[in-house]
Protein backbone atom coordinates (compact mmCIF):
# COMPACT_ATOMS: atom_id res chain seq x y z
CA UNK A 1 0.00 0.00 0.00
CA UNK A 2 0.86 3.86 -0.50
CA UNK A 3 1.88 5.83 2.21
CA UNK A 4 0.38 9.25 2.83
CA UNK A 5 3.03 11.82 1.34
CA UNK A 6 4.79 13.73 4.13
CA UNK A 7 3.24 11.08 6.76
CA UNK A 8 5.68 9.78 9.18
CA UNK A 9 5.59 5.96 9.61
CA UNK A 10 6.85 4.68 12.93
CA UNK A 11 10.13 2.52 13.54
CA UNK A 12 9.35 -0.79 14.83
CA UNK A 13 12.59 -1.92 14.75
CA UNK A 14 14.63 -0.26 17.35
CA UNK A 15 16.80 3.41 17.29
CA UNK A 16 19.35 1.49 14.48
CA UNK A 17 16.94 -0.19 12.39
CA UNK A 18 18.23 -3.57 13.11
CA UNK A 19 21.19 -2.90 11.66
CA UNK A 20 24.58 -3.22 13.06
CA UNK A 21 25.82 0.79 14.34
CA UNK A 22 29.55 -0.02 13.87
CA UNK A 23 31.97 -1.51 11.53
CA UNK A 24 33.01 -3.43 14.97
CA UNK A 25 29.38 -4.49 15.56
CA UNK A 26 29.28 -5.82 11.76
CA UNK A 27 32.85 -7.46 11.98
CA UNK A 28 31.88 -8.98 15.67
CA UNK A 29 28.41 -10.45 14.42
CA UNK A 30 30.27 -11.79 11.44
CA UNK A 31 33.07 -14.03 13.87
CA UNK A 32 30.26 -15.08 15.94
CA UNK A 33 28.16 -16.12 12.77
CA UNK A 34 31.88 -17.74 11.41
CA UNK A 35 32.80 -19.41 14.82
CA UNK A 36 29.50 -21.48 15.08
CA UNK A 37 29.72 -22.57 11.44
CA UNK A 38 33.20 -24.40 12.73
CA UNK A 39 31.80 -25.18 15.30
CA UNK A 40 29.50 -27.36 13.45
CA UNK A 41 32.00 -28.07 10.94
CA UNK A 42 34.51 -29.43 13.70
CA UNK A 43 31.60 -31.77 15.21
CA UNK A 44 30.34 -32.70 11.61
CA UNK A 45 34.09 -33.90 11.64
CA UNK A 46 34.47 -35.49 14.82
CA UNK A 47 31.49 -37.30 14.99
CA UNK A 48 31.18 -38.39 11.76
CA UNK A 49 34.13 -39.28 9.62
CA UNK A 50 31.88 -40.47 6.30
CA UNK A 51 30.06 -37.43 6.14
CA UNK A 52 32.99 -35.63 4.03
CA UNK A 53 34.26 -36.58 0.89
CA UNK A 54 37.91 -37.79 1.13
CA UNK A 55 40.49 -36.54 -1.43
CA UNK A 56 43.09 -39.21 -2.63
CA UNK A 57 45.87 -36.84 -4.13
CA UNK A 58 46.59 -34.15 -1.39
CA UNK A 59 48.76 -32.84 0.38
CA UNK A 60 47.29 -31.40 3.22
CA UNK A 61 45.52 -34.90 3.77
CA UNK A 62 44.67 -35.84 7.36
CA UNK A 63 42.35 -37.77 9.51
CA UNK A 64 39.21 -36.34 9.52
CA UNK A 65 39.10 -36.14 12.92
CA UNK A 66 41.95 -33.88 13.41
CA UNK A 67 40.00 -31.74 10.67
CA UNK A 68 37.31 -32.06 13.10
CA UNK A 69 39.23 -30.59 15.87
CA UNK A 70 41.08 -27.98 14.08
CA UNK A 71 37.84 -26.59 12.97
CA UNK A 72 36.19 -26.92 16.58
CA UNK A 73 39.26 -25.03 18.48
CA UNK A 74 39.12 -22.36 15.35
CA UNK A 75 35.50 -21.78 15.61
CA UNK A 76 35.40 -21.58 19.37
CA UNK A 77 37.82 -18.83 19.73
CA UNK A 78 36.17 -17.20 16.89
CA UNK A 79 33.08 -17.03 18.58
CA UNK A 80 35.30 -15.76 22.14
CA UNK A 81 36.71 -13.09 19.69
CA UNK A 82 33.31 -12.25 18.23
CA UNK A 83 31.94 -11.30 21.47
CA UNK A 84 34.93 -9.45 22.64
CA UNK A 85 34.64 -7.80 19.39
CA UNK A 86 30.51 -6.83 20.04
CA UNK A 87 31.73 -5.79 23.82
CA UNK A 88 34.37 -3.61 22.05
CA UNK A 89 37.42 -4.85 23.98
CA UNK A 90 40.39 -2.97 23.22
CA UNK A 91 42.38 -6.16 21.89
CA UNK A 92 40.01 -7.56 20.06
CA UNK A 93 40.38 -5.78 17.02
CA UNK A 94 44.27 -6.95 16.41
CA UNK A 95 42.85 -10.67 17.92
CA UNK A 96 40.05 -10.84 14.88
CA UNK A 97 42.63 -10.13 12.46
CA UNK A 98 44.92 -12.82 13.16
CA UNK A 99 42.18 -15.35 13.85
CA UNK A 100 39.67 -14.66 11.04
CA UNK A 101 43.11 -15.19 8.88
CA UNK A 102 43.58 -18.45 10.27
CA UNK A 103 39.81 -18.98 9.81
CA UNK A 104 40.28 -18.45 6.13
CA UNK A 105 43.42 -20.86 5.52
CA UNK A 106 41.95 -23.57 7.34
CA UNK A 107 39.03 -23.26 5.18
CA UNK A 108 41.36 -22.94 2.24
CA UNK A 109 42.94 -25.98 2.96
CA UNK A 110 39.88 -28.03 3.79
CA UNK A 111 37.85 -27.12 0.63
CA UNK A 112 38.61 -30.51 -1.27
CA UNK A 113 36.73 -32.34 1.74
CA UNK A 114 33.32 -29.50 1.90
CA UNK A 115 33.61 -27.06 -1.23
CA UNK A 116 30.49 -25.14 -0.60
CA UNK A 117 30.27 -24.98 3.12
CA UNK A 118 34.22 -23.81 2.73
CA UNK A 119 33.64 -21.46 0.01
CA UNK A 120 30.46 -19.64 2.13
CA UNK A 121 33.03 -19.67 5.50
CA UNK A 122 35.43 -17.98 3.48
CA UNK A 123 33.61 -15.17 1.84
CA UNK A 124 32.36 -14.62 5.63
CA UNK A 125 35.65 -14.51 6.85
CA UNK A 126 37.17 -12.32 3.77
CA UNK A 127 34.29 -9.87 4.82
CA UNK A 128 35.72 -9.86 8.38
CA UNK A 129 38.79 -9.34 7.39
CA UNK A 130 38.54 -6.17 5.39
CA UNK A 131 36.08 -4.78 8.06
CA UNK A 132 38.40 -5.02 10.69
CA UNK A 133 41.43 -4.04 8.31
CA UNK A 134 39.52 -1.12 7.52
CA UNK A 135 38.61 -0.19 11.19
CA UNK A 136 40.55 3.12 12.56
CA UNK A 137 42.39 2.85 15.99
Amino acid sequence: MAGIPGEVRPDRTGPDGGRPSTPGEFAGIGMVLSGVLSILQGIAGVARDRLFGTPTHYEYRFDLTSWGWIHLVVGVALLVVGAALLRRVPWSRSAGLALASISLVSQFMFVPYYPVWCIAVMVLDLMVLWTLARLAD
